[in-house]
């Protein structure tokens, strides 16, 4: 079986509104499973792909800062 988590992640939430990403988002942070470290990836690449050059700054502006704590 050949199967491509990157698409089948982007097909579980294609078509969720804002409210229901962000309930996907928050949930998957907040039970803190590895399991679910995959689809939080995804989502920050979908993100990041699409981003102009001052949104991917202010991303990399905000890891840098929430990894120094």
């Amino acid at each position: 079986m050949n199967l491509n988590l990157r698409n089948a992640i982007i097909h579980n939430v294609s078509g969720n509104n804002q409210e229901q990403l962000k309930d996907t988002i928050v949930d998957a942070i907040q039970r803190g499973e590895e399991k679910m470290l995959p689809g939080l990836g995804v989502l920050f690449e979908v993100i990041w792909n699409h981003a102009d050059d001052q949104e991917k700054h202010m991303m990399l502006e905000t890891l840098e800062e929430g990894l120094k704590g």
